[in-house]
């Protein structure tokens, strides 16, 4: 069975994700800050005939993460896909929101330690094993804000429109490998009862442009705009 790895499951687009792919036959790993709720999410997948597993780390403590994805490789024989879309559904401490005027070095820091050195973190652990196989699919997640900024998250565009930068030319990079690396900028409110004026989608329907990513390989970015 292949495998894909989730880094920052959770009850929206993560579990959509792990459906999706579980639906074609993937064994799913589970990964984020809290184990309670990686476990329900595990047993909702189980219960839907979807092999998963939970793995508890924070996309902070870049060791703690590097673990669980190689204790996810262990348990299912290796990892396929890794999908990175950590997204603080909870406050993280140190994390804050700044207009460009108001970005400093103290906020911004976290920010990329959180968006951008995770997601380094979370790729140097798969991609050895991948490159040595030549093949598998990395696919990171951002706001819309990587691509289209909006003052209110000067900071937090500013280090997801580094992660975006990293992982185009991580495209580039590996362009005839057997490795494939995809930027997803998500423009819109996941679910219902977002703000005014912003369009919505639902988990569903974002989580099967991902499975086409997958499928294609033939894009480095898909901007999502609702």
């Amino acid at each position: 069975m292949p495998t894909i790895a989730i880094v920052g499951a959770g009850p929206g687009l993560g579990l959509a994700i792990a459906r999706t792919f579980g639906g074609h036959g993937f064994d799913v790993a589970l990964i984020a800050r809290t184990k309670d709720k990686l476990d329900s999410l595990a047993a909702r997948l189980g219960a839907e005939g979807v092999t998963a597993a939970a793995f508890p780390a924070d996309v902070l403590d870049r060791p703690s993460l590097a673990a669980a994805l190689d204790a996810a490789a262990e348990r299912f024989g290796g990892i396929d896909v890794l999908e990175y879309s950590p997204a603080p559904h909870s406050p993280v401490p140190g994390l804050t929101m700044a207009v460009p005027t108001e970005v400093t070095v103290d906020n911004l820091q976290p920010q990329i330690e959180y968006t951008l050195y995770g997601a380094l973190a979370a790729a140097r652990a798969v991609l050895p094993a991948m490159r040595q196989a030549g093949a598998g699919t990395l696919l990171v997640t951002t706001g819309g804000g990587s691509v289209h900024p909006v003052p209110m998250l000067g900071n937090v565009n500013a280090a997801a429109a580094a992660l975006r930068n990293w992982v185009l030319n991580l495209h580039n990079e590996l362009a005839g490998s057997g490795v494939y690396a995809a930027h997803v900028a998500i423009n819109a409110w996941i679910g219902e009862g977002g703000p005014e004026g912003i369009p919505t989608a639902t988990p569903a329907r974002i989580a099967a442009l991902y499975w086409d990513l997958y499928e294609r390989r033939d894009q480095p970015e898909l901007v999502f705009n609702g």
